[in-house]
């Protein structure tokens, strides 16, 4: 039922009504124009504008009028498909035109009392069901989460799970908590009698390797109703059309139910992506032999960039360091110490240099070398540093101290630096870290020097630099004022259980410092250089004027050109000021990719490679996981039925008390004077009046 409130006490309404009725009195007892006209006449006009005076004067105390609205929603049921190629080999020909019918009748027969929403899923969720059965993987868990996210806020009423219970990507859907919320009924697809067959379960290896390394290899072979075979396994590299055998391994099947593990060492032999085949020969009477074979592309780097730990005397900072640039796969790091006979600093990518120059040890000759190979550095000054030659060797600080006094200083961000980002978390929790040493004096940057950190003594934030990075004369240089940073090391790993803070402050720092600038105006750049089957290959460009101005001005033209000679042309679409371009789903296979533009008459060429390598996820496990199904429907409050009892499904499903529809109610407030209808009557009455008037002749 409506309710009628006002936002003004309700008795203004008195005065409107007083209103009214004295408005209608001047008009049509006090004003002589209505005198002469008969009773009736005046007493039927002066009712009309009392009412109609009355109601807009009620209308501008901005009446509200509330009512309950009750809205019926039916429980969603959700059909979830898989359509992973696994599925395919067993539903296809009669058994899948079957299978289809019965499914459409399931979704007919469901949608007389429910809401029914249909999803498939394999490589990803997604709304419409083809029944192909050309996904490369399956991922239960992320089917019913998806189903869960989607729809558990719409009267959820449970979930149909079509599948065979085998899993190659996600966790298991039974310990998914949301699975738990709804019952899940799953439909049994698949054969659960195990297969003879051989086949490679997984091989383990670095994705990245290094010219010039040793690398490892860990295959298992596992096999099912095989006992007795004998098979080799076989470890090649492809170059071309052609494989080069590397290594060959027996394999003597042992037992119904075999499994082993062998593990190859193998070296590079040159940069960009190295791929290997790794095959079991086949032995009669196996299901399948495509799970016989995987292909690896594995990225061969060209060098790790190598680095320098060059400290005056040993020191718990120098290990501190190490472990954090350690972490880094991209570097190679060396420790060593003044003096150290047979160091040549020339081979290094990047030196970091520990109460150096110190007073025993001014470095001289290495400080030529750097300079002549224009090698970038990071100074970690402390308490045996000479600081006139620190302030000769570097140009970020001019240092005046001489060594004898200290200070425990603590960092702050600089709100004012912006060449590389720092989590807001570090500026938070930084200046609560331990106190490092600082030799006290007066530490002043130049101009050139753009300060990281400031120095905290005590309370007092100051303005004298803790760290400042920058560029002099083309090479990147930084300066910490300070030593005793495993101090901060440990003390992050106290309060928070890991480094993460210590680790991306320092390792920013260098990796700012150590970054070789590319200075090309033309660029285009890869996510990364290997890419799955299933995956879309996705491109960025940067185009720079002669102010290394981001500009996309011109076109940007594409050609990506497989192993075999097949070419794929593309155009970058602009993206702000740069180009992105998605080239989809590429054939498995070696690329190399060439990109074409003009800017101001000069023709650019930018180069490239990378690799789409397949998925044969599917084949490698052909038996169907039933007992996981069971349990997911057991646990939820579902039941379990066989592909061919769909139909049945329905008849459950409606028998279940607990999927009913849910009544939503509603309050729904909104001004009177938004009802069309009231101005329908004041315009009527109006009208009336003013037509009364003009044929009785008053004006």
């Amino acid at each position: 039922m409506p309710e009628l409130s006002f936002q003004y006490p309700s008795w203004f309404l008195v005065l409107c009504v007083l209103l009214g009725l004295g408005y209608a009195s001047l008009l049509y007892y006090r004003d002589v124009t209505f005198v002469e006209k008969p009773l009736l006449y005046r007493r039927f006009l002066f009712a009309l504008r009392w009412i109609v005076v009355t109601l807009i004067s009620g209308l501008l105390l901005s009446p509200l009028l509330k009512r309950t609205v009750i809205e019926v929603r039916k429980p969603v049921i959700t059909l979830l498909q898989d359509q992973s190629e696994s599925i395919g080999g067993e539903l296809s020909g009669e058994v899948l035109t079957q299978y289809r019918q019965d499914w459409q009748q399931l979704k007919t027969v469901l949608s007389d009392r429910y809401e029914v929403r249909e999803l498939a899923f394999g490589d990803q969720v997604r709304d419409s069901v083809d029944f192909d059965f050309r996904d490369k993987v399956t991922n239960l868990s992320e089917a019913v989460q998806e189903a869960h996210d989607r729809y558990g806020a719409q009267n959820l009423g449970a979930i149909v799970l079509a599948t065979d219970g085998i899993y190659n990507e996600g966790s298991n859907p039974v310990y998914g908590k949301s699975a738990m919320n709804v019952p899940v009924y799953t439909v049994a697809l698949g054969d659960t009698t195990p297969k003879k067959d051989l086949f490679l379960k997984r091989v383990f290896h670095n994705n990245i390797v290094y010219l010039g390394d040793r690398f490892i290899l860990q295959v298992d072979v596992a096999a099912t109703n095989c006992a007795g075979s004998q098979s080799v396994l076989t470890i090649g590299r492809r170059e071309g059309d052609r494989v080069e055998n590397l290594q060959t391994i027996p394999v003597n099947v042992s037992g119904k139910d075999f499994f082993v593990t062998k593990t190859v060492e193998l070296e590079t032999a040159r940069p960009g992506v190295a791929q290997y085949v790794v095959s079991l020969s086949t032995i009669p009477g196996e299901v399948s032999t495509v799970n016989n074979t995987r292909e690896l592309f594995i990225d061969v780097l060209d060098a790790r960039q190598k680095i320098l730990l060059l400290a005056n005397s040993p020191h718990p900072d120098v290990s501190a360091l190490r472990q954090m640039l350690d972490l880094n796969k991209n570097y190679a790091v060396t420790v060593g110490y003044a003096g150290m006979p047979g160091l040549d600093v020339s081979k290094f990518d990047f030196v970091v240099l520990h109460n150096l120059p110190s007073r025993s040890n001014d470095l001289s000759g290495v400080f030529r070398v750097l300079d002549e190979r224009r090698i970038p550095r990071l100074f970690i000054v402390g308490m045996q540093t000479n600081f006139s030659a620190l302030t000769q060797v570097q140009g970020l600080v001019v240092a005046q101290s001489d060594g004898s006094q200290s200070d425990d200083v603590q960092g702050v961000v600089s709100k004012q630096f912006a060449s590389f980002s720092l989590d807001t978390r570090l500026a938070s929790e930084l200046p609560k870290f331990n106190p490092v040493v600082s030799p006290f004096g007066n530490f002043n940057e130049t101009p050139i020097g753009q300060v990281v950190l400031r120095k905290r003594i005590g309370k007092v934030d100051t303005d004298q630099p803790l760290l400042v990075v920058g560029e002099e004369n083309g090479v990147k240089t930084g300066v910490f004022i300070g030593e005793g940073l495993w101090k901060w090391r440990m003390f992050d790993f106290l309060q928070h259980q890991n480094q993460d803070i210590f680790d991306e402050l320092m390792g920013k720092t260098v990796q700012y410092l150590s970054l070789k600038e590319d200075k090309r105006k033309f660029r285009v750049s890869l996510a990364k250089t290997v890419f799955n089957e299933n995956e879309q290959v996705l491109f960025s460009a940067e185009l720079y004027n002669d102010n290394y101005e981001l500009t996309n001005d011109s076109d940007v033209s594409l050609s990506v050109r497989h192993v075999d000679g097949r070419e794929f042309m593309y155009t970058f679409n602009k993206s702000g000021k740069a180009y992105a371009l998605d080239a989809g789903i590429l054939p498995v296979g070696n690329y190399t990719f060439k990109a074409n533009t003009n800017f101001n008459g000069q023709s650019m060429v930018y180069e490239g490679r990378f690799s789409v390598r397949p998925l044969q996820l599917e084949f490698f496990a052909t038996t169907a996981n039933h007992s996981l199904l069971r349990q997911l429907s057991e646990q939820s409050g579902g039941v379990l039925v066989g592909g061919s009892g769909l139909m049945g499904l329905a008849e459950i499903i409606q028998q279940k008390s607990a999927i009913k529809p849910v009544l939503y109610e509603t309050k729904e407030t909104s001004p009177l004077i938004n009802l069309k209808w009231i101005f329908a009557l004041l315009a009527f009455l109006l009208t009336l009046e003013w037509f009364l008037r003009r044929y009785f002749g008053a004006y």
